[in-house]
């Protein structure tokens, strides 16, 4: 199941809705909000349901370990254990294929290649168990005493199945009390429809470009072609992830959760540094707490812990080189501007900054798309014009000139320009009650937009629902 489907916004959420406003006590309304995140998993994971179940059950164990154990070795031995059992149950089901196809390439060998089901969800919801378990054993928050709310926390379908990565102690107060306000319910409706806006709107019609201009033979598609196909592809990605973000955050809300920002506008970036913190926020700051000062061989190093994360960052996105190759890449970036350092990086003329991450973006998403590295070899070359393609071609300038608006709006809404015209009414004759009933009647336009839309919708899935 997913947000942006007419079963979920006119039957699912409606219905979720309804039994959590019958109930009065919060343990029920919990219960409310388990079963039906449940049966939202298990309605397209109907058998991976139980794989969530036990390793939340396991986690819950060894946190109730660590909590009688704390600062003894007991600690230290549960949450050794949880971990190594998280990153085994990742392992084997994201990247056990992946192991055996490279052992077989290096080797020369036949093994069968296990062909596994990958459960939706799970990198996100693994990541939270992890991060449970670990401030647990620092003692950043206190060991939950009930399983139903744990696996409540683990399973909450607002964020189960895309993310954002919801950590315990974001939320650890919010799960035993909390109302949602009629603040809540008006922010929660709004982020919804603001997200659904940028799923079926924009994402989805980007991805059809994306498609007409990478999915054929490369060597047909100009340099201009190229270039703004990968561009097009980083927008496309950022508007069905934080899209997806924006709906989480704001079912979150509906419910009285108060989940953290995921994304904020990262186009508006200065520097590639500044870009990844302003994009999927949750996994970043998850690399950088829990990963980034792990001691390499016995020490504490700063660019081997950086180019760790980077190589965790790449593939956590999928079991395939070209997700590695993005991760060191972006890594790469990273470290070299470290070593240039903030203050002679400030030195450099904005406009500069500015070309030189944009192109180091679009280079890189264009990395994301290929996972067949023959053919991302293939857009390398086409980047500067080696498979012999020209500077720029016909179908390029149809695609470009028949999408205009369509690029254009995604651009506008890509930079925080209804932001800042929002803050100017408030600060101009612009009453408040004008502003808010403006604001209503955009999402009451977003949502009927994207629901007829979605009336003949065949395939809309997230793009991150595959990792």
């Amino acid at each position: 199941m997913v947000f942006s489907s007419l079963f979920f916004l006119y039957f699912f959420l409606p219905l979720c809705v309804i039994c959590y406003a019958a109930t009065k006590k919060m343990h029920y309304r919990n219960m409310v909000l388990l079963i039906f995140s449940l049966a939202f998993y298990a309605w397209g994971e109907p058998l991976c349901v139980f794989l969530l179940i036990i390793s939340a059950a396991v986690n819950f164990m060894l946190g109730l370990v660590i909590d009688k154990n704390k600062g003894k070795i007991g600690s230290k031995i549960a949450v050794t254990t949880a971990v190594v059992f998280d990153i085994a149950i990742l392992g084997v089901f994201k990247y056990s294929g992946f192991i055996v196809e490279n052992i077989n390439a290096v080797t020369g060998l036949d093994i069968a290649v296990p062909q596994i089901r990958l459960p939706i969800g799970i990198s996100f919801f693994t990541f939270q168990m992890i991060s449970y378990i670990i401030d647990c054993h620092w003692e950043k928050v206190e060991v939950q005493k009930s399983y139903p709310k744990f696996l409540m926390y683990v399973s909450l379908f607002p964020q189960l199945v895309a993310g954002p990565i919801v950590r315990y102690s974001t939320i650890e107060s919010e799960i035993s009390s909390r109302k949602t306000t009629t603040d809540d319910l008006y922010c929660g409706i709004s982020r919804l429809a603001v997200g659904l806006g940028k799923k079926v709107i924009i994402a989805n019609n980007l991805s059809t470009v994306v498609t007409s201009l990478f999915d054929g033979e490369l060597s047909n598609i100009s340099v201009v072609g190229t270039w703004l196909g990968a561009a097009l592809y980083a927008l496309q990605i950022y508007f069905d992830f934080s899209g997806y973000s924006d709906m989480a955050i704001g079912l979150g809300r509906i419910f009285g959760f108060h989940f953290d920002e995921n994304f904020n506008y990262p186009f508006i970036c200065k520097d590639v540094s500044e870009f990844w913190q302003r994009w999927h926020i949750s996994l970043s700051s998850f690399f950088r707490d829990y990963l980034l000062y792990v001691p390499i061989f016995g020490k504490r190093r700063k660019y081997g812990g950086l180019f760790l994360v980077w190589f965790c960052t790449g593939l956590w996105h999928g079991a395939s080189w070209n997700f590695v190759i993005w991760g060191l890449y972006f890594g790469l970036f990273i470290f070299i501007e470290q070593k240039i350092g903030k203050k002679k990086m400030k030195r450099i003329p904005i406009v500069l900054r500015h070309i030189y991450n944009k192109i180091v973006i679009i280079i890189g998403f264009g990395i994301f798309y290929f996972e067949d590295i023959g053919r991302l070899g293939e857009f390398f070359k086409n980047l500067v014009g080696l498979n012999g393609n020209g500077f720029i071609d016909e179908f390029t300038k149809l695609s470009f000139t028949n999408n205009i608006y369509l690029i254009l709006a995604a651009l506008v809404c890509s930079f925080p320009i209804a932001k800042h015209i929002g803050n100017l009414a408030k600060k101009t004759a612009v009453t408040n009650y004008a502003l808010e009933v403006s604001k209503i009647a955009i999402n009451m336009a977003l949502i009927l937009v994207s629901s007829i839309m979605l009336v003949d919708a065949t395939n809309n899935p997230f793009l991150y629902f595959r990792f």
